[in-house]
């Protein structure tokens, strides 16, 4: 195969797989990794992909660009009600304590908590508050502050120190974008302070969040992987990020 055909090869895997390995294509089309890597950065130069640490994303995929809540609630939503039915493993027994993040698949674990155990639950998501509020052993407590329209959360100084004074034991928090080396991203530095404050909330810290997110990096992290105790994610995980994950400590659970 002539270079050329190779780089057009590499561009078509990265539109379809959302993510490429450096090694993965090495291995793939039997040539060094110091190859792959000449070819990444000349499709970089093109504008067709943007390269990461070990590989490669599509050039639109590093982004501060958000999705509105009630778009991302219509997609891959068998994914997220599988990642929700087994964290429901993690959610602490009788009488515990659970913070959950905003977002799509935090609210598909909230549908799914159960409403006859006395659990203490704090959220910063308007949506899940009011999905919880008739619960009968919930108490439920929501944290202050600006309401982020586009996610429908609780951002600003007073949801960050309200967190602060608090120690949960269990933090489950969705995210935007995962990468083994970077870790844990979002495209707003308000929503990332108040994540950062929850991670720090929690005894133990669980994230939520399907395949779609490894491989990704947005503006702002708000959590290295020393700083997450559990992933929970779909089939469709990239299994050389499950493997680096796992290798900084990350527990993968694959749902």
């Amino acid at each position: 195969m002539y270079a050329e055909e190779r780089q057009q090869t590499i561009a078509g895997l990265v539109a379809d797989r959302g993510r490429v390995a450096v090694t993965a294509l090495a291995d793939e089309f039997g040539v060094t990794t110091e190859t792959v890597r000449r070819d990444l950065a000349l499709l970089e130069r093109a504008g067709t992909l943007r390269r990461v640490h070990g590989g490669a994303v599509p050039a639109g995929a590093l982004t501060f660009v958000e999705t509105a809540l009630a778009e991302r609630h219509g997609t891959r939503s068998e994914q997220k009600r599988k990642i929700a039915t087994a964290a429901l493993d993690l959610v602490p027994g009788a009488g515990g304590s659970l913070l959950l993040d905003g977002g799509s698949t935090t609210a598909a674990l909230a549908e799914l908590l159960p409403g006859d155990r006395r659990l203490l639950v704090i959220t910063s998501s308007v949506p899940i508050a009011a999905r919880l509020a008739a619960a009968p052993g919930l108490d439920l407590h929501v944290l202050g502050g600006r309401v982020r329209g586009i996610t429908q959360c609780a951002v600003g100084e007073q949801a960050v120190a309200a967190l602060a004074d608090l120690r949960v034991d269990v933090a489950f928090l969705g995210t935007n974008g995962i990468t083994p080396a970077h870790g844990f991203t979002t495209p707003d530095e308000a929503e990332a302070s108040v994540k950062r404050a929850m991670t720090r909330a929690g005894q133990r810290v669980v994230v939520l969040a399907d395949s779609s997110k490894l491989g990704r990096e947005h503006l702002i992290r708000f959590a290295t992987p020393a700083d997450v105790d559990v992933l929970v994610t779909d089939a469709d995980a990239d299994a050389t990020d499950v493997a680096r994950l796992e290798d900084a400590g990350v527990e993968v659970v694959v749902a």
